[in-house]
């Protein structure tokens, strides 16, 4: 007989500290359980949401990787965030009322579908819940300031170097290893939002592994020597192996 998983909840999910139910009581994390009981299965290449959507929910990402973008009176498409495990979609489209941009899956991912309405009533009701979510608008905020230091800077290895300890100390704050990690984003993706080409995200890849900063196998990536990345990046080295 196969045997069954115990079901996910907030109170047992791996990426729970980096979630809503931060610093919520057992019994609130109940409550909460009851709004977001709704999981969600994206398969790679699928879209979460569209541009043009109306906004009724935020979604929680329990596993697996997305990235959002939006398309431009052009209609290109300009890559605007990678977003990993504990990370919130949907934030942006709250104050029109409709999404600007998609969130495509870049691998099988799942996420805790929050309808807002629901969780603004509860929120109301529990204050460290409201907290909490005006401190997750705050950090979409911030994020939004770092890649615009991120595509301001000068040179194009800055940039890639820059994306990469952003990606590795997310993953560290999420408790996975943040010198051995998965891209799971394409190669023209990370060039979009860097503002490069795919050629010279893939040269400068190359480069970085010459000089022994990293070593790439594929989309696996190991940092070697995160100091030196870091001053490439014009960032402070700060997490642990």
């Amino acid at each position: 007989m196969k045997k069954t998983s115990p079901a996910v909840s907030c109170s047992n999910c791996s990426v729970r500290r980096l979630c809503l139910p931060v610093g919520l009581s057992d019994g609130d994390i109940e409550r909460l359980e009851q709004v977001t009981r709704k999981k969600k299965v994206v398969r790679a290449g699928e879209t979460l949401f569209r541009a043009g959507d109306p906004f009724d929910s935020l979604y929680a990402i329990r596993s697996g990787s997305f990235k959002s973008a939006v398309i431009g009176a052009d209609g290109d498409t300009q890559v605007t965030h990678f977003a990993l495990p504990g990370e919130l979609l949907g934030l942006d489209a709250y104050s029109g009322g409709m999404h600007p941009g998609y969130a495509e899956a870049l691998e099988e991912s799942s996420v805790c579908v929050l309808p807002f309405t629901q969780l603004e009533g509860l929120a109301q009701q529990v204050p460290a819940l409201q907290k909490q979510i005006y401190s997750i608008f705050s950090e979409e905020l911030k994020q939004e300031n770092e890649a615009l230091l991120l595509l301001g800077k000068r040179s194009a290895d800055s940039r890639l170097a820059a994306l990469l300890v952003n990606i590795s100390s997310r993953y560290s704050r999420r408790g996975y290893s943040a010198s051995d990690f998965v891209l799971s984003m394409q190669r023209i993706d990370i060039a979009n939002y860097l503002g490069l080409t795919a050629e010279t995200v893939s040269r400068l890849l190359s480069r970085f592994q010459k000089q022994e900063l990293i070593r790439v196998q594929g989309r696996s990536v190991t940092i070697l020597d995160p100091i030196a990345l870091s001053e490439l990046a014009g960032t402070h080295c700060s997490y642990e192996n």
